[in-house]
């Protein structure tokens, strides 16, 4: 069947929307916290003021996502980095940020020209199993990070007396008034209230007197205080998990779809997405700085045992009063709220796909109750287990769930860069040359690393910096080894046409009007020995380090 020329889709209307959408709600009008934008304007925007209104109305899904990033397990693996390492890990964060920025721009393209969510694509693309995959591993994660959130809540809210019972209940109703009003609108706003209130970590990290030279040369120079480590390489991990998320994928690209933002406003989710990545590097890099200023540092005294964040908060007002303090538990609950908020209906929306409900915050429960039953059932599950955990398993938690991200990550990578090079889903918008290539590094490095911590867990005796230096060589002999005879094999593939070139069918195609039909009209896609072992080889790593993590985490309260 050749691949489909979209331009029906645009009917006498005039509406322009792709015909794979599932789920009615998800076609209108853009009815951002800030605007509406009309589904029948399609009018160019000539000033700067027209396209700033225009901004404002389209932005959410790309400052939500990236804000998210910086949740409650952020802060304590952002100020824990701080406290170990100093300013010395900064580097770090500048270098995520366009890891970042290329994997949710890849995901925030996906759901503007197809209309489907990244549960549903995977399932159609790739089948059920690996659907099924995808989604218990991200159900699995997401509800242990919103245990992360929860816990949050509780070390933020603790500091100022709540108990635990009112403060982590109190927190889910909320969270679910306000998703459940049927309002998308009134739901962004209240994200964008509590993303707001999260700048409290400003005058906190300003209070704490950070040393700006240190900071400027420890941004661009790559180092580790003490030497490379493997504590310090466990908590790079950490900070990939908790800044590249495999949840955000899900998450933005179906909440740009719930938004309604189509290819024509695609240029302006980019912003969206491009001023969130700043944002949120920029707030994570706060959060190194206050840690690694009171406690890393001779000017405070000398530096203590990082045990969890209500400790955390309490040095924080021992050392620069309770103000300073009532900060920090401030920064900690409005970042788990906006965490909570993201991930739980990242869960949701995955579910809503994956068993063809209507999931949009445009509806009410009475027109989405499985979507909305997901959201509350999760909500509950995680408020009783921090309710009844102990402290000490609750801050053990809270740092191992982003390693276990850090190692799912590159699974939940590899598919998204599969999808963004499938001409049948994305036709004249799939990936370019030079995207690729920093796409499939970024997936490669990722792969490195997590294998890395594999190793490091499974064989505490061995050498960490040799083990990294090991693992990064044999990974760039494999490139450099593997790359080359791939791409010869393809091209001599296609020169003696044992192999079409798909992107040749759709270099012609309007990006303009161009759509991704219904999944169920869609070509199955070419099956290639390289991609078939790609996936099943990484599958099984992941299986094998997730297993691995898992026992290194409970097994000290097995005993």
């Amino acid at each position: 069947m050749p691949l489909h020329d979209s331009t029906a889709v645009l009917d006498e209307t005039g509406l322009d929307f792709a015909p794979g959408v599932i789920d009615p709600a998800h076609i209108g009008d853009i009815e951002g916290a800030f605007g509406t934008v009309s589904m029948h304007d399609h009018d160019a925007r000539k000033t700067f003021g027209r396209k700033l209104l225009t901004l404002a109305a389209i932005m959410g899904p790309g400052i939500i996502v990236m804000v998210g990033d910086n949740d409650a397990g952020g802060v304590q693996t952002y100020t824990q980095a701080g406290q170990h390492f100093g300013y010395s890990l900064l580097w770090v964060m500048l270098i995520l940020l366009p890891v970042l920025l290329i994997n949710q721009e890849m995901v925030s393209r996906l759901g503007a020209v197809t209309g489907v969510g990244h549960a549903r694509l995977i399932r159609e693309r790739f089948g059920r199993n690996w659907a099924a995959f995808s989604v218990i591993d991200l159900f699995v994660l997401n509800f242990l990070t919103l245990l992360t959130e929860f816990i949050g809540v509780y070390f933020g809210l603790g500091y100022f007396g709540v108990p635990k019972l009112l403060s982590v209940c109190g927190a889910g109703a909320l969270l679910f008034g306000i998703a459940a009003t049927g309002r998308f609108r009134w739901w962004e706003r209240f994200m964008f209230a509590v993303i707001l209130a999260s700048f409290v970590f400003v005058p906190a990290m300003l209070l704490a007197h950070p040393r700006w030279g240190p900071i400027g040369r420890d941004l661009v120079l790559p180092g580790m205080a003490g030497g490379v480590s493997s504590t310090g390489i466990l908590l790079i991990v950490a900070l990939i998990g908790t800044t590249v998320a495999p949840w955000q994928l899900f998450f933005q690209q179906s909440n740009v779809i719930d938004k309604r933002i189509s290819p024509r406003w695609l240029f302006y989710e980019r912003m969206d997405t491009f001023g969130g990545g700043i944002l949120t590097t920029v707030a994570a890099a706060g959060m190194i700085v206050l840690g690694a200023s009171l406690f890393h540092t001779k000017a405070f005294g000398p530096a203590a045992k990082y045990v969890d964040s209500g400790w955390f908060n309490h040095a924080v007002a021992v050392t620069l009063g309770p103000v300073a303090g009532a900060l920090a538990a401030v920064m900690l609950v409005v970042a788990a709220l906006v965490g909570a908020g993201a991930v739980s209906l990242s869960t949701s929306y995955a579910f809503g796909d994956s068993f063809n409900q209507h999931h949009s915050l445009h509806r009410t429960i009475r027109t989405a109750p499985v979507f909305y039953g997901a959201y509350a059932l999760q909500i509950f599950a995680a408020c009783l287990v921090v309710a009844l955990g102990s402290n000490a398993l609750l801050g053990t938690l809270t740092q191992y769930v982003q390693v276990l991200a850090g190692i799912l990550l590159p699974s939940a990578s590899l598919f998204l860069v599969l999808l963004c090079n499938d001409p049948a889903v994305l036709g004249p918008w799939v990936n370019g040359r030079v995207l690729n290539f920093f796409a499939v590094t970024i997936v490669g490095i990722l792969i490195v690393l997590s294998l890395d911590l594999t190793i490091s867990t499974l064989f505490s005796t061995i050498n960490g910096v040799k083990l990294t230096e090991v693992c990064f060589g044999a990974g760039g002999l494999i490139a450099v080894v593997v790359a080359p005879v791939v791409i010869v094999a393809r091209r001599r593939a296609v020169a003696a046409g044992k192999v079409t070139d798909p992107r040749a069918a759709v270099s012609g195609l309007d990006r303009k009007t161009w759509r991704m039909p219904p999944v169920a009209l869609l070509e199955r896609p070419h099956q290639t020995l390289l991609r078939t072992a790609s996936v099943y080889s990484l599958r099984a790593y992941v299986i094998v380090a997730v297993v691995i993590v898992g026992v290194k985490v409970f097994s000290p309260f097995v005993h």
